[in-house]
């Protein structure tokens, strides 16, 4: 605990007071007193000094408790009262001040202070009713275009001029999450790292595309925005690290301003690796075709010529016509490799997206029924499924079974079912018995795909194999029925589980914030994070769970979990969650603690794989945590094992803490929590206790402000001041 000095001095006063009176009354006795008196009255005092001191320790320890009391009663009162008060200025929820304690006149004023706190309350509540009312338009746009960018097939970020993101949508989460997966995987290949992704709300576009391409890009668009062109864009293709090819198309986005001709540009990409693989493939193609087919087709026409030659003789003329036997042999060959290379280009080319179960039965059943007059039955459809399917594709090929049973055996009633079954879709086209073979139900599933509509090139095989899934056909004779069942995807198998899954949401994940425009011109003119303001700057609120609190003993990292904190918003979307195999045994009085068993560490990464993907996301940023220095340990041990190391700036809730109110007993988190009015949830998981502490700071930020500490540099300065800086680990 923090020495008050005040409380000593108030501890320490009655026993100087006592010490003084009884000082100045001997001295007055003895001033006035004649020889022999003084000399009796020393004589007393010597034989009865024991008894004056320790009737002086006595009357100045009981003078000092109840002087102590008294101070922390009245005296230490407005203090506390104060730091409460400062709470309330920085809360957006209703609180009233309670327990100060005090003399009279600071209840009244504790009273009077409430009675302001309730009329702010209400002049606020009003205020907001009133500012909701006219920002509903603007959060209406926002909404749709939020809903709209989530919408698109095509990947979009938006960057201000400093390359920081600003906005993406789905797709682009999805296509940079690959990209750093396959990066990932050509060089250290194992499990995938929770929540290690590249792009984020404020992280720098230049982690994934060459800074160089896009300022050439970039200065292309304001030439032609210079030149007055209406509609400016650039276009540049560019490799990525981990071998993929993207085609990124810019956009620019205008200032207001006048003098300024853009605040940002907006990025469209296409991962073109596997087109451009497919295109020059089908040149190959085209090329082998041409030149192939040219030397045939001279051939063919040199023999032919030959033949008309009247004096040609058998012998000769049987020579000339094997010779075009054989060309027209390797036109045909090479004609039908063709033909299946394009089908196979197809074929691979489908879309596959997620669809309701329930929706594509009913959907296939009306086609069916439509087209073939048909009864169809819809029976034993599990309507939670969700599918990773072709729709289209499927429905024609349910459609085709269905009408070469109907034209061949004329079954006019079939069934639709639907189900799971070792992790795929189970989806059954049933009929009652009849007398049929299974070579003919077989030549169905290779033959094209044929319906009322139209005749295809594709097979119902080809459909099956595009889904990664399996057909066959079956006989149930005691049910008295026949079925072809196909096995398809699930769409929560492409799906991987997103680490803030694990966090409540109050509405959609955040994927933009255009409130970082304004950040971006106050970024570039604080170029140094020291005299950068808080509220401007980005920060990475992590925690660790260890096997044990003696990281030099031993002890190791087994959970890291991290969240985002952008322009003073929580970034709840963007975590890091990741358990880490310790390589030794996890003490039984640590599980009570975090929960984690020693078997749901095994098979999991390391931590030379984890942090260096931790490193990767909490870079350009400032790292928070809640007793940093016992995290900050663990981190920095395994700098040489692992080749990173943590040279960016580290702010402490705990130290901030006693920066802010000095006068609390307890800087727990839990304790930090309930004075500035956050839930506790998740707690004691690495994650949880991250999304606790940077709730806590985003709190603190505004108090900071209000005690002249506005800056990184001055945060840093109080933190070493303050009088718990001295833990260390």
């Amino acid at each position: 605990m923090k020495v008050d000095l005040h409380e000593v001095a108030a501890a320490a006063v009655p026993g100087l007071l006592l010490a003084l009176g009884i000082g100045a009354t001997l001295g007055v006795l003895l001033g006035t007193a004649t020889a022999a008196e003084g000399e009796a009255l020393w004589a007393l005092l010597e034989s009865r000094g024991a008894l004056v001191f320790m009737l002086w320790m006595a009357g100045a320890l009981l003078g000092g408790v109840l002087a102590l009391k008294a101070w922390r009663h009245f005296a230490a009162a407005p203090g506390r009262l104060a730091e409460q008060l400062q709470v309330m200025a920085g809360s957006d929820s209703p609180r009233r001040l309670e327990g100060t304690g005090g003399s009279a006149g600071s209840r009244a004023l504790a009273s009077s202070v409430n009675a302001l706190l309730l009329q702010r309350d209400t002049l606020r509540a009003t205020m907001d009713a009133r500012v909701a009312e006219a920002s509903r338009n603007v959060e209406q746009e926002r909404n749709r275009l939020a809903a709209l960018m989530a919408e698109l097939t095509q990947s979009v970020v938006v960057c201000n001029l400093d390359g920081r993101v600003l906005l993406f949508n789905a797709r682009a989460r999805l296509q940079f999450r690959a990209l750093m997966e396959a990066e990932r995987s050509a060089t250290n290949p194992g499990p995938q790292i929770g929540g290690a992704e590249a792009l984020g709300l404020g992280r720098s576009i230049y982690a994934v595309l060459d800074r160089r391409l896009v300022a050439h890009a970039l200065e292309a668009v304001q030439q032609r925005l210079q030149r007055g062109a209406a509609h400016p864009a650039a276009q540049f293709v560019t490799a990525t690290r981990g071998g993929q090819l993207l085609r990124v198309q810019m956009a620019p986005v205008r200032a207001t301003e006048p003098d300024l001709p853009l605040s940002g540009f907006v990025l469209m990409l296409d991962n073109i690796t596997r087109d451009l693989a497919e295109d020059t493939a089908r040149d190959r193609l085209l090329m082998s075709v041409t030149e192939g087919q040219r030397g045939s087709l001279g051939n063919l026409q040199a023999a032919v010529e030959l033949l008309d030659e009247p004096e040609l003789d058998a012998p000769t003329r049987e020579r000339f016509l094997a010779v075009i036997r054989d060309e027209i042999g390797a036109l045909s060959r090479r004609m039908n490799e063709a033909a299946a290379q394009g089908l196979q280009s197809i074929k691979t080319r489908w879309p596959l997206e997620d669809m309701l179960g329930a929706d594509l039965v009913a959907a296939a059943a009306r086609r069916i029924e439509s087209q073939l007059g048909a009864r169809v039955l819809a029976t034993d459809v599990d309507t939670q499924l969700w599918l990773k399917v072709d729709s289209y594709s499927l429905i024609q090929a349910l459609l085709h079974l269905a009408g070469r049973l109907a034209d061949e055996y004329g079954v006019q009633r079939v069934q639709l079912r639907l189900g799971a079954e070792a992790g795929k879709a189970r989806l059954d086209l049933v009929w009652a018995v009849q007398a049929m073979s299974t070579e003919t139900v077989s030549a169905w599933e290779t033959e094209p795909i044929k319906t009322a509509e139209e005749a295809g090139a594709l097979t119902v095989r080809d459909v099956v194999e595009r889904h990664a899934g399996a057909l066959w056909f079956e006989r149930a004779r005691v049910r008295q029925e026949a079925f072809f069942r196909f096995l398809l995807p699930l769409a929560g198998d492409a799906a991987p589980l997103e680490a803030a899954a694990l966090v409540q949401h109050d509405s959609r994940p955040e994927f933009y914030d255009f409130d970082l425009f304004a950040a971006s011109s106050a970024s570039a003119a604080n170029a140094a994070w020291a005299d950068t303001p808080l509220a401007e700057l980005t920060y990475t609120v992590f925690d660790t769970e260890t096997t044990g609190l003696q990281p030099s003993a031993g002890d190791e990292i087994i959970q890291i979990g991290a969240t985002r904190i952008v322009a003073g918003k929580l970034r709840r979307q963007e975590c890091f969650e990741q358990l880490v195999d310790p390589q030794r045994s996890v003490p039984a009085a640590g599980v009570a603690i975090h929960g984690i068993q020693p078997e749901q560490l095994r098979g999991q990464p390391n931590i030379t794989t984890v942090l260096p993907a931790f490193h990767a996301f909490a870079q350009d940023s400032v790292l928070v945590a809640h007793n940093a220095a016992f995290d900050m340990r663990f981190l920095q041990l395994k700098e040489a094992a692992t080749g990173v190391a943590f040279e960016q700036p580290v702010l402490d809730t705990l130290l901030l803490s006693a920066v802010l109110h000095p006068q609390q007993e307890s800087h727990r988190l839990e304790a930090i929590a309930e004075r500035l009015g956050v839930a506790i949830l998740g707690r004691h998981t690495a994650l949880g206790d991250a999304m606790v502490t940077a709730e806590v700071f985003v709190k603190m930020l505004p108090l900071l402000q209000a005690q002249g500490i506005s800056t990184l540099a001055q945060a840093l300065e109080a933190s070493r001041k303050s009088y718990l800086a001295r833990v260390s680990y």
